[in-house]
């Protein structure tokens, strides 16, 4: 342990932002992480626990965050970076986007401000590309296997990367322009600029996986080709199927889901389309649903010089919580979050019920609420009742539905390859194994959405199943 003690000595300093004026009129970054040697004043606050609950209980990839900031502070930093990318292949995408579970579960959390787990992780991944440490692995022997990953957003990065560096040859088939899946399409520049994206995947390419875009399985290749062609496919496709509002009104012009404006933004900003299709500029703009999809419309839209601004939930407005210990720890409290995009600008209600859009000439003009209010009766779930009177209408030119995702999409290559889908409609999986001989499944799709971090760990985690099964294979043939 570098200092004990040190966290007395040293109070939390985390990445600050941009000034809201500078930032709004572009899609850089907003954070700007602090320097090195505040970085490592930081990592001194670290109490090298007996049971480190970061590693344990918060990081779904178990990075081994107390041996991380043992050599950060001791000045180690190309071992901290091996030791970091022993399990976490892409930690400069984690340590911009991830919401570090791994804080909230930091000891110093029980009464005080946890350690900068994230803002670390940043700082020596990028201090490895800096200094040239991040290089293509070699691979040594190829064990004459074929695998296709069929996604390329985190779940099917992560699966791709674990399957080449164990002798595969594989192939990663994306249906849009370019990889990246969610992380491009779907998370703005602000949060995760591409270049980012860009660097990985020419590592990886050098590494020798394939990568195969604007393929839509099922249509441009058959599944059966895909079966034929491979010896392993693990399906990473995500859980993109968009949860509707139906409610009257809901087929006017002016109504889109927020995946639809986000990546249309995001193919906007990058060059890759000459119009932006779905803009806010002027536009009075109502965000339906309160998670982070809803944060990134808000963002995008105040980008875009939209006028006003409303994000709407129907859910109770979270518990406000100013201080800066835990009060679930060692668990992810459920407390009101601010992210940099409400700090630029916008009006935000909870126990709000969309109730009708209004048209003009076939186009959303404004929409009908009321409040509600949620009501417990024995040990059921709460049911929702609308307070009588509360009626009120606001007038609005774009609505976003950012209310969340069913599931996975049901593509027809899934039916093609006979794969069953489970009670949510996500698709249905034993230890990661479809059922289906030789396909298997990760991320999202296989348990609906949720955070990028847990996409990497089951990419992971699915890529080493099939790696068990092609280990006892190679040994096999190397005994007889």
């Amino acid at each position: 342990m570098g200092m004990p003690g040190g966290f007395l000595k040293y109070e939390r300093r985390c990445a600050k932002y941009r000034p809201v004026k500078e930032r709004l009129t572009d899609y850089r970054e907003v954070e700007v992480y602090p320097p090195e040697d505040e970085v490592v004043n930081q990592s001194l606050r670290c109490l090298d626990c007996g049971i480190p609950f970061c590693h344990s209980t918060g990081c779904s990839l178990s990075i081994l965050i107390p041996e991380i900031n043992e050599l950060v502070h001791g000045g180690r930093w190309r071992e901290a970076y091996e030791r970091l990318s022993s399990v976490n292949p892409f930690p400069e995408i984690t340590g911009r986007i991830c919401p570090a579970l791994c804080e909230a579960s930091c000891t110093l959390s029980i009464n005080d401000a946890p350690v900068t787990i994230r803002n670390i992780e940043y700082t020596v991944i990028e201090k490895a590309f800096e200094n040239g440490w991040v290089q293509p692995r070699k691979i040594k022997r190829r064990a004459g296997k074929k695998a296709a990953v069929i996604g390329s957003g985190p779940a099917g990065l992560a699966a791709a990367s674990k399957l080449s560096g164990r002798g595969f040859d594989v192939t990663v088939y994306e249906k849009a322009p370019a990889a990246g899946g969610i992380l491009r399409y779907g998370i703005p520049d602000f949060k995760l600029e591409k270049w980012v994206i860009d660097r990985r995947l020419d590592i990886m390419k050098k590494e020798g996986v394939k990568f195969e875009t604007g393929i839509r399985i099922g249509k441009d290749v058959s599944a059966s080709y895909m079966q034929k062609n491979y010896d392993n496919i693990i399906i990473t496709t995500g859980a993109l199927h968009p949860r509707d509002i139906r409610i009257p009104g809901r087929e006017y012009d002016g109504i889109y889901f927020a995946m639809e404006y986000l990546s249309s933004s995001n193919e906007y900003v990058c060059g890759s389309s000459e119009n932006l299709e779905i803009d806010a500029s002027g536009k009075n703009v109502l965000v339906i649903g309160g998670g982070d999809t809803g944060s990134d419309c808000v963002g995008t839209a105040n980008r875009q010089g939209a006028k006003k601004v409303y994000q709407y939930e129907i859910m109770p407005k979270p518990l406000k919580w100013d201080s800066s210990w835990n009060p679930s720890w060692p668990y992810y409290p459920s407390v009101l979050r601010e992210t940099s995009s409400h700090r630029e600008g916008v009006e935000r209600e909870w126990n709000v019920l969309t109730k009708e859009f209004i048209e003009s000439r076939g186009r959303v003009s404004g929409a009908r609420f009321c409040r509600i209010k949620w009501e417990k009766k024995g040990e059921g779930r709460p049911e929702m009742k609308e307070v009588s009177g509360s009626g009120f209408a606001l007038d609005v030119d774009l609505v976003l539905i950012a209310a969340g995702f069913e599931h996975t999409e049901h593509e027809v290559f899934l039916k093609e390859l006979g794969v069953d889908y489970d009670d949510k409609g996500n698709i249905k999986t034993r230890d990661y194994s479809t059922g289906v001989r030789g396909v298997y499944a990760a991320g999202d799709c296989r348990t609906g959405a949720s955070l990028v971090v847990k996409a990497i760990k089951q990419g992971l985690k699915a890529a080493s199943k099939v790696g068990v099964i092609l280990l006892y294979f190679w040994f096999f043939h190397q005994a007889y």
